[in-house]
C-alpha cells in the first residue's frame, strides 16, 4: 500500500486540516483537534433560512465536506473512514447552523447513520430546534448489506444535497425544503461497480479482492461486494449491466426528463467517465425519456477505488429549475 499520508490513525484529521486551509474564504472546520468536529459555510447562521445538514464517514470525498456553501449545504458532519459521525458532533452542527427557520438533515441509509442523526435530531428538538429528515437510498443493487438495512444511499446523495440547497436558499420555509428533497430522493436510482477495490488506510488491503480479468457488479461505496463478478469486459457492456437494472427499478417513458450522473470511485480517470456516459445516454434515451441535465465526474467516492456508478434522477421543471440555480461550494460551483 502507498498513500500519500503520515500515519493511518491521522489521516482523515490531517485531510481536513488542509481542506481548511485550501478553503478559508468559503468554509470553517470546527474543533478539528479536540472535537466534536464538523463544517459549515462561514456566514452561518444565515438569517431567514432553513438549513440543510448533511454528513458521512469520510473517504467518499468531496461528499459531504466538498458541497458545504451558498446554495447546497449550511454544514456538513464527517466521521472516521467509512463510519458514521457521533450525535454530539451532528448536534453541534445542528446548532450552529440554526437560524430558527429549522434544520433539514439528509442522510445516506446506512445503520450507524440513521440511529445517530435520529439521536441528534432529538437533542435539538430538546433544544426548541425544528428539523426534519430525509433518507437516501438509491442504491439499486442491494435491499440489505452489512451496513444497511433497506437499500444503501450512494451518489444520488449529490443531487439531493443540491436542489434541496437551492430551495432553502431561494427562502423556502422547512416543509417545502423537505418535500422537494424527498421528491427527488424518491426519483433516484444508482448502481456501480469496482474493477479494483479501496484500500482503507488502517486495514492496508482492499476489501474486495479482484483478479486482473474481473469486475465486481453492484458495490457499495463502503467497499462492501456487488450482486455478482463478472469478467472484465467493453466500457459497452458492463455500462449495460449498470443502466439495465436502474431503469428495471424505475422504468422511463417518452414523457420523462432525465438527469444522468455518471460518477467516479476515486481512481478512475475522468477520460474513461466520458466514455460510460457516452454509453449510458443512448440506453437512456432509447427509452424515450430525454437526458436534460448531466454530471460527469468523481464527487461520490469510495477512496481510491477503482469503478464507476451511474444514476438516474427523473426530473420535474422544478427540479431542473434548482439544479440550475447557483452553487458555491470547494467542490461545486456555478
Amino acid at each position: 500500500m502507498k498513500k500519500f499520508i503520515n500515519t493511518a490513525e491521522r489521516a482523515a484529521q490531517d485531510s481536513l486540516a488542509g481542506f481548511a486551509m485550501a478553503h478559508p474564504h468559503q468554509v470553517t472546520v470546527h474543533n478539528l483537534t479536540e472535537g466534536p468536529t464538523f463544517i459549515t459555510r462561514n456566514d452561518v447562521p444565515v438569517a431567514g433560512k432553513v438549513a440543510v445538514v448533511s454528513g458521512g464517514g469520510t473517504g467518499h470525498d468531496p461528499l459531504h465536506n466538498g458541497f458545504v456553501g451558498p446554495g447546497m449545504l449550511d454544514a456538513a458532519v464527517p466521521g472516521p473512514t467509512f463510519t458514521s459521525p457521533t450525535p454530539d458532533q451532528i448536534f453541534e452542527a445542528i446548532r450552529a447552523v440554526d437560524s430558527g427557520c429549522g434544520v433539514l438533515l439528509i442522510v445516506k441509509n446506512y445503520t450507524g447513520d440513521v440511529l445517530n442523526f435520529e439521536v441528534a435530531a432529538e437533542l435539538a428538538e430538546m433544544e426548541g430546534i425544528t428539523t426534519s429528515t430525509v433518507l437516501v437510498a438509491d442504491d439499486v443493487a442491494v435491499e440489505n448489506s452489512t451496513h444497511t438495512v433497506g437499500r444503501r444511499g450512494v451518489a444520488g446523495t449529490l443531487l439531493v444535497e443540491k436542489i434541496a440547497g437551492a430551495a432553502a436558499e431561494r427562502g423556502d420555509d422547512l416543509a417545502a425544503v423537505t418535500a422537494i428533497a424527498q421528491r427527488v430522493s424518491d426519483n433516484i436510482r444508482s448502481m456501480g461497480v469496482a474493477l479494483e477495490g479501496s484500500i482503507v488506510a488502517a486495514i492496508g488491503k482492499p476489501g474486495i479482492e479482484l483478479d486482473h480479468d474481473e469486475a465486481e457488479i453492484g458495490i457499495g461505496i463502503h467497499g462492501e461486494p456487488g450482486r455478482r463478478r463478472v469478467p472484465m469486459t467493453t466500457a459497452a457492456e458492463i455500462t449495460a449491466m449498470l443502466v439495465e437494472p436502474v431503469l428495471e427499478d424505475m422504468p422511463l417513458s417518452s414523457d420523462d426528463d432525465v438527469f444522468l450522473l455518471v460518477n467516479g470511485m476515486g481512481a478512475t480517470p475522468l477520460g474513461e467517465l466520458y466514455i460510460v456516459f457516452g454509453e449510458a445516454k443512448p440506453l437512456i434515451e432509447a427509452t424515450g425519456a430525454t437526458v436534460k441535465r448531466s454530471l460527469v465526474g468523481s464527487y461520490v467516492t469510495s477512496l481510491n477505488m477503482q469503478g464507476v456508478s451511474v444514476t438516474t434522477l427523473k426530473l420535474d421543471n422544478e427540479m431542473i429549475n434548482l439544479w440550475d440555480a447557483p452553487v458555491h461550494t470547494p467542490a461545486l460551483t456555478w
